[in-house]
């Protein structure tokens, strides 16, 4: 099995999965993130028009939010087949369908054009979207994670991670250079549909660039070891969740901080800094930029130091900061100074990639190969539907009923202590060596008892 493994390692070089992983997830980020922004600046005035501007919003964001119901069921889908037919093919769908339901988007009416209609549209890509995502995050942490060796881990694995901020960065970089170019009537004519269509040529060269790479070595090793096997395999959600529910929800609570902070200082501090504290657009556009680069430099920094100090103690310094900052952080946007905005979501971001960075090595290390998958991807996205889904909602309902920030950010400290629970009741997986796992692994969720260390109550990957 190693020989295989070493193998298919040497036709792919570990840098090329990275840059693979990292461009693809970028891509898929940009996508997803284009429409939270595009939702927080033009949706409610071109989808929902007869409402007052604060209303549309948060309908805006409501179809925002609509749109992560469907990141479970991609997790689901994505990581069955995912664990029995292998990473790449899946990860190139997602794509696919990311970039295909993007551009739909570009392409749509509006409500003046066809009414009720536009909005149900909206949402129907939306949702494809959602299951699109739901299937990537997994895949693209996971290529990276099984090419690597243990000591690195988590620098490596943390570069897809970067892929968000970059996306992000992506996102309302060219947002930000439309609205720059174009009077107001003009970007919401035509020029919001721009970055959409985009989405396109950014999809046509991340195929290119994914289907260069090979499939994981550990799961063509241990898919060669199954195939030995005279038992029937059970389905990989079944072994989730018959043997790694603990982690499952050591991750979903995890996500808790990490998912909530940012969609609510990445994406809701737009319509804050714009309609509360009266900022232009292209100001508040500008700093989720900024703190989107610095947070991308981040990342591989707070992903190396995992490696050093463990993925808890890392992990455990960003859910705290985050919560204790979340109370200054709409103080400094209240000073209406460019400069205290842009420190301000810089800060936040700073706390969140302590948090993100680990965490692509983090969940890696719980599950077993043939499991993974579906393990990490169903800790992470069922996580996202309480967490990031509501996130912009809620806050824009809570500074609609109370006129104050103080309650977004109570909602942020509850979610930090969660986190903090959650990864203190988790164990520390640095070191883990996948390889090992795949080889000792057995085969769980067959019918009798795993071979593996988690039929007896254990990590599977101990």
């Amino acid at each position: 099995m190693n020989a295989s493994a070493s193998g298919t390692a040497a036709r792919t070089s570990l840098p090329r999965v990275v840059a693979a992983s990292l461009i693809g997830t970028t891509i898929e980020w940009y996508d997803y993130f284009l429409y939270g922004t595009a939702a927080a600046l033009v949706f409610g005035k071109l989808f929902f028009p007869h409402s007052d501007p604060l209303t549309g919003t948060l309908l805006s964001f409501l179809t925002y939010a609509i749109g992560f119901a469907a990141r479970p069921i991609g997790a689901l889908v994505f990581g069955h087949f995912g664990d029995r037919v292998g990473r790449k093919k899946l990860l190139v769908l997602s794509l696919l369908l990311m970039g295909g339901s993007t551009t739909a988007i570009g392409l749509l009416p509006t409500y003046d054009s066809i009414g009720v209609a536009a909005p149900v549209l909206l949402t129907a890509l939306r949702l494809v979207q959602g299951f699109a995502l739901g299937g990537e995050w997994g895949g693209a942490v996971l290529l990276v994670s099984e090419h690597g060796d243990q000591r690195r881990r988590g620098f490596w694995a943390s570069w897809p991670q970067g892929g968000a901020p970059a996306g992000n960065l992506l996102a309302a970089g060219v947002l930000s250079l439309m609205t720059s170019v174009q009077s107001e009537s003009t970007f919401l004519a035509w020029g919001w549909r721009v970055p959409f269509l985009l989405s396109a040529v950014l999809v046509g060269i991340g195929m290119w660039i994914r289907l260069a790479v090979d499939e994981s070595p550990l799961f063509q090793a241990a898919l060669a070891a199954q195939r030995n096997r005279p038992v029937v395999e059970q389905p990989p959600l079944v072994g989730v969740l018959k043997h790694h529910w603990r982690e499952v929800l050591v991750a979903m609570g995890a996500r808790m901080a990490e998912n909530i902070s940012y969609y609510v200082m990445t994406t809701f501090v737009l319509t804050y800094a714009v309609t509360h504290a009266h900022f232009a657009k292209q100001s508040a556009l500008n700093a989720v930029l900024i703190a989107s680069a610095v947070q991308f430099a981040l990342i591989p920094l707070f992903g190396a130091l995992s490696d050093r100090v463990g993925r808890k103690p890392v992990y455990l310094v960003g859910a705290t900061g985050v919560g204790i900052w979340a109370f200054v952080f709409f103080g400094m946007v209240d000073t209406h100074s460019f400069g205290s905005l842009v420190l301000a979501v810089t800060i936040g971001l700073v706390f969140h990639s302590a948090m993100y960075a680990p965490q692509a090595a983090f969940f890696s290390e719980m599950f077993a190969t043939r499991m993974r998958y579906s393990g990490a991807s169903i800790g992470a996205q069922f996580a996202s539907v309480a967490a990031g889904a509501p996130a912009p909602l809620i806050a824009t309902a809570l500074l609609k009923d109370y006129g104050s920030a103080t309650p977004i950010s109570v909602y942020i400290a509850i979610a930090a202590a969660i986190t903090i629970l959650a990864v203190l009741c988790g164990r520390e997986t640095r070191g883990q060596d996948l390889t090992e796992a795949a080889r000792q692994e057995g085969q769980p969720g067959q019918e009798g008892q795993p071979a593996d260390a988690s039929a007896a109550g254990k990590p599977a990957v101990a």
